[in-house]
C-alpha cells in the first residue's frame, strides 16, 4: 500500500475524507514519478499538532500541516535501508476546518491543498528558502492541484444505458418492436453495467410490461426513474428495482428539463425516500449542480444524487461549457464529502462525456439518447462499446 492514512480521532467522521485523500495521494505519487515510494499521512487535532510544532520546530500553537521527510534529522544509516519511504505528512483537521470556512472553500478541497503542500516539502520544495523557491513551489502546487481535480481513481466510472428511446420508437408505430427489453440485453453484453428506464405517468414510452420483464432479465442493475406520484410509487415498491431515481416530471416536456427542487419539497420527497428505504430500495435524486439541492438531498436521507449535466452539454460556447463543468465538478465533490454517492447524466454524448468521466467522485453515468441515435448508423453493440471506450480512456489519466 503506497499510502497509509491514519486518523487520530473521530474516525467515522473523517472516513470519507481519508478515502478520497488516499486516491489523491496516489495521484501525487504517480504524477511526480515516485509511485515506487510509500507515504504516511496522519490526521490529528490542534492539540496534537501543537505539541509536534513546538517539539520539532520550536513554535507554539497549532499549524495546518507539517512534513517530516524520511530520515530527516536521523542517523545517516537510515538512508541505507532497502525501503522507498518519502516520509510523513501531519494535518490538523481542526485548523483545516477553520481555514476552509475562512477561504470559503470545501473542507476536502482544503485538505487536498494541505496534503499537496506537505507532499512538495517531502520531495524537496521549500518556500522558506527564498522568494524564487516560493514561487517555484506555488506554481508546482497549482499545477498538481489542477491535475488532481481532473484525475481518476483506479475504479472506473460505470456506464448505465437508458433504453427509453427504444420504447419511443416502438410506441410511434404502436407495434411490438423494437423491444427495449432486447435492447437492454444487447447493452449488457456490450459491457454496460446498468439499465435505466423511466416509467412516466402517461406511459409515453416505457410500459408496465417492459419494466416487469426487465426486472426478470437485467443481469447488472435496474435503475427505475420515476416521479413521486402515488401510482408509480406503488409500482416501484412492488417491483423492487435495484435503485430508484426520483426525477421531476411534466406532461408537456419532451424529456426531463432540469433537476428536482429538493429544497422546495423536502417533506414530500422525504416520505417517498422513507417508503423506498423501508423496502430496501436505494434512492437517488436527480438534481441540478447547486449546493442547496445537495444539502437538501443529504438532509432527507437520499443514498445517491444524480447530477444534471444538461446545461453543460447544451452550452453555446466553450467559456460557458467550462463554467458549467466546474459547477458539476464542485457539486459532485461536495456531495461526495457529505457521504452521498454520486452519479451524473442527461444530454451526454460522444463529445461531452469524456471530461465528466474523468471526475473521480462520480460513480456512474446515465446515457441514453446519444447511444440509441448512434446505434441507428452502426448498431447498438458498437454504439455502447464506443461510449465505453471514451469513459475508459478518460478514466485512466493515471
Amino acid at each position: 500500500m503506497p499510502v497509509d492514512i491514519s486518523i487520530q480521532y473521530s474516525p467515522e467522521e473523517y472516513k470519507l475524507n481519508a478515502k478520497l485523500l488516499t486516491r489523491r495521494a496516489v495521484g501525487l505519487l504517480k504524477e511526480c514519478r515516485v509511485q515506487d515510494h510509500s507515504l504516511s499521512i496522519l490526521l490529528v487535532n490542534d492539540k496534537e499538532i501543537s505539541w509536534l510544532n513546538e517539539h520539532y520546530r520550536g513554535k507554539k500553537g497549532p499549524t495546518n500541516v507539517l512534513s517530516f521527510p524520511f530520515a530527516d534529522g536521523g542517523d545517516e544509516s537510515l538512508l541505507q535501508l532497502p525501503v522507498n519511504e518519502l516520509g510523513d505528512i501531519i494535518i490538523s483537521l481542526d485548523t483545516a476546518w477553520r481555514e476552509a470556512r475562512e477561504l470559503n472553500t470545501s473542507f476536502h478541497q482544503r485538505l487536498t491543498w494541505l496534503m499537496t503542500h506537505g507532499f512538495l516539502h517531502l520531495i524537496g520544495y521549500d518556500h522558506e528558502r527564498s522568494e524564487k523557491e516560493a514561487e517555484k513551489m506555488y506554481d508546482r502546487e497549482k499545477e498538481l492541484l489542477d491535475i488532481l481535480k481532473k484525475s481518476r481513481s483506479n475504479q472506473m466510472t460505470q456506464l448505465a444505458i437508458n433504453v427509453d428511446h427504444v420504447a419511443t420508437i416502438r410506441q410511434a408505430r404502436g407495434i411490438n418492436e423494437p423491444d427495449p427489453v432486447a435492447a437492454a440485453a444487447i447493452c449488457e453484453l456490450a459491457g454496460a453495467k446498468g439499465i435505466v428506464v423511466h416509467l412516466r405517468e402517461d406511459r409515453r414510452h416505457m410500459q408496465d410490461r417492459d419494466i416487469w420483464l426487465l426486472k426478470e432479465t437485467v443481469k447488472t442493475k435496474l435503475n427505475l426513474e420515476m416521479g413521486a406520484a402515488k401510482e408509480i410509487i406503488k409500482i416501484a415498491l412492488d417491483l423492487k428495482p435495484d435503485m430508484v431515481t426520483l426525477v421531476p416530471e411534466k406532461r408537456a416536456e419532451l424529456t426531463t428539463e432540469g433537476g428536482l427542487n429538493v429544497s422546495g419539497q423536502k417533506k414530500k420527497l422525504a416520505k417517498t425516500i422513507a417508503k423506498m428505504t423501508q423496502a430496501g430500495i436505494p434512492v437517488s435524486l436527480f438534481i441540478d449542480p447547486e449546493p442547496k439541492q445537495i444539502k437538501a438531498s443529504h438532509q432527507i436521507g437520499a443514498s445517491f444524487v444524480e447530477i444534471h449535466t444538461g446545461r453543460y452539454c447544451d452550452a453555446p460556447d466553450e467559456k460557458t461549457k467550462g463554467k458549467e463543468f466546474q459547477l458539476i465538478a464542485d457539486s459532485a465533490e461536495e456531495a461526495y464529502q457529505m457521504g452521498l454517492r454520486v452519479n451524473a447524466g442527461h444530454g451526454l454524448d460522444y463529445l461531452t462525456t469524456g471530461p465528466i468521466a474523468a471526475l473521480d467522485t462520480i460513480e456512474e453515468l446515465s446515457i441514453g439518447h446519444s447511444i440509441i441515435s448512434r446505434a441507428v448508423f452502426c448498431g447498438l453493440d458498437l454504439a455502447v462499446r464506443d461510449m465505453l471506450a471514451i469513459i475508459e480512456q478518460n478514466g485512466r489519466l493515471y
